[in-house]
Formats: structure tokens, C-alpha cells, sequence
């Protein structure tokens, strides 16, 4: 099946971002909306308390899940948002070079959000998404 997703980057905007500027779906395509992917195990409770980028790493692993449950993978994510319960800035950078990595070449568009407190004790990431499937 043809991706539904097409990544446009910006000839004009800045080249600093890591990730596309924005992205179109096909007409036609299913748009899957999934809720935010906690660092959560099995069991549930919180993966790798007070490390950024080992939460992130199951956070990525757990949105993996839920997309494949979807029929989707990676490659049909048109946005992404991040949030990390932190104020330092390199705390969003740790939880985004993770993100960033298992996405590889398919750079969405994303926003990364330092916000207070997440849902779960000890949680310090969650990554929200939204993908699309080809007609």
C-alpha cells in the first residue's frame, strides 16, 4: 500500500529543525489519532524513573504497539508532539534525540512541549501522534 503521508519541507523556512515543516495526507486516507504513549510497562507501572531518555525509549516502543494494532507504522505518522515534564531545556533534548532516532529518515513535523507533571508517577515523557492509512 502507498504511504498516505507526504513530508514537505520548507525551502524558505530555517533548516535548523530536525524534522519536516509539515506534512499532507491522501485524499481519502484514514486518519488515526492515538492517544499519548506513556512509558509504561506491562505491569503498569513507569519505565526507567528519572531517566528522560530511557522513558522515551519505551514511550517510542509502546507507540510502535498501538500503531501496529492500528495497521499503521512510522512511516504513516503525519505529527508528532512530545512532552516532557521538565523546565531544563537539554531534559527536552534527551527525550527528542530519541524520538527523533527511531523515526529516521521519516522526519514529521513535531512539537516538543516542556510541561509540569504527566498523568503516571515518575512519568517524564509522553509522545503523542497522528497517522494516516492509504484509502
Amino acid at each position: 500500500m502507498a504511504n498516505a503521508v507526504t513530508l514537505v519541507r520548507s525551502q524558505t523556512l530555517s533548516d535548523v529543525a530536525e524534522y519536516a515543516y509539515a506534512s499532507v495526507t491522501a485524499p481519502g486516507a484514514r486518519t488515526v489519532f492515538l492517544a499519548g504513549a506513556c512509558p509504561l510497562n506491562p505491569d503498569g507501572t513507569t519505565a526507567h524513573p528519572g531517566d528522560y531518555r530511557g522513558q522515551a525509549a519505551v514511550a517510542v516502543e509502546n507507540l510502535l504497539t498501538a500503531l501496529r494494532d492500528t495497521g499503521a507504522e512510522l512511516r504513516d505518522v503525519a505529527y508528532t508532539r512530545v512532552l516532557v515534564a521538565s523546565s531544563r531545556q537539554a531534559d527536552l533534548v534527551a527525550a527528542w534525540e530519541v524520538v527523533r532516532d527511531a523515526f529516521g529518515e521519516h522526519d514529521v513535523p513535531s512539537t516538543l512541549f516542556g510541561v509540569t507533571v504527566l498523568g503516571y508517577d515518575g512519568q517524564l515523557v509522553e509522545i503523542e501522534a497522528v497517522a494516516a492509512l492509504g484509502p
